[in-house]
């Protein structure tokens, strides 16, 4: 008799224990605590979309953590973090240890276009460049292309785009797209290579100083220019646009994975277009009625 009462009374705690909230899944997209990284280029808009999120599921916390791309790489691999953003394409060799650390099937969930963009001082006679002379110039030991540093995306994708590797480019650098913009005077002769995200989000007033104090050079490709507007992202026109993209090592629908659900659906691809880019999920239709 006492050994069958302490069995009821161990299964009525086992119960209790594992009683949920009313409402709310333990494990679920709705509650729960993840850390994203992302490369400062694209801060912006994974601000904008993990505050979205927080607002529409109280009980959840993303907390954004800015590292260069290739370091948020490792650290996902590594089980430190639970999302990150790419930008560039990843390799053979990174996408079988992506599968082999996960146990996952790579799979990138793409969510926005977004650009690499040339600048130079709103002064500067300069107007354009091609890609030709963007080749030239990071084989040049003057090193007049400035980027935000090594293992950043912007460099990392330029690198890609030109079939070169980022160890094989010569360039100078001044750590954070944000202090390309406000140093870049100083520098006349040289060009800056920032993340389109940095100055994309209209009607706000540090991204809007932050692009009337440099000139946008437009890139020249077959004798076609272009200027890293959202219509030459759509088509992908641009030379140096790039599509942004999510990666998890989350093996259940969780908050990592319901939070990229998110950013991909219709609320999560306008929180995209009030950034100032392309959403991947959503291009404008033109309609003509006769």
């Amino acid at each position: 008799m006492k050994n069958r009462l302490v069995l009821m009374i161990s299964i009525f705690v086992l119960l209790i224990s594992c009683k949920k909230k009313p409402g709310v899944v333990v494990g679920s997209p709705q509650e729960g605590e993840i850390t994203m990284e992302v490369d400062e280029s694209f801060a912006s808009v994974s601000e904008a979309l993990t505050e979205r999120y927080m607002a529409l599921y109280p009980n959840t916390k993303i907390n954004l953590k800015i590292k260069k791309e290739d370091f948020s790489f490792l650290d996902l691999l590594e089980a430190k973090v639970d999302v990150i953003v790419m930008s560039r394409e990843l390799s053979k060799v990174e996408k079988n240890a992506y599968n082999k650390e996960t146990g996952l099937d790579w799979l990138p969930a793409k969510f926005a276009a977004d650009a690499v963009v040339f600048v130079v001082p709103k002064d500067s006679p300069r107007e354009s460049i091609t890609v030709e002379e963007i080749k030239q110039e990071l084989t040049n030991d003057k090193k007049n292309i400035i980027f935000d540093g090594t293992n950043s995306s912007n460099l990392n994708f330029v690198a890609q785009k030109l079939n070169t590797k980022p160890d094989l480019i010569k360039f100078s650098i001044i750590n954070g797209n944000k202090n390309i913009i406000e140093q870049l005077n100083k520098f006349p002769d040289k060009i800056g290579a920032i993340g389109l995200n940095t100055i994309s989000r209209p009607y706000d007033s540090e991204s809007e100083k932050l692009k009337q104090s440099v000139k946008i050079l437009k890139v020249v490709q077959d004798n076609k220019s272009f200027e890293p507007r959202v219509e030459n992202l759509i088509d992908m026109s641009y030379p140096f646009a790039r599509v942004l993209y999510f990666l998890t090592n989350e093996k259940y629908f969780g908050l990592a994975n319901g939070f990229i659900r998110f950013s991909c659906t219709q609320l999560g691809q306008i929180v995209v277009s009030k950034e100032g880019l392309q959403p991947y999920y959503i291009f404008k239709r033109e309609v003509q009625m006769r």
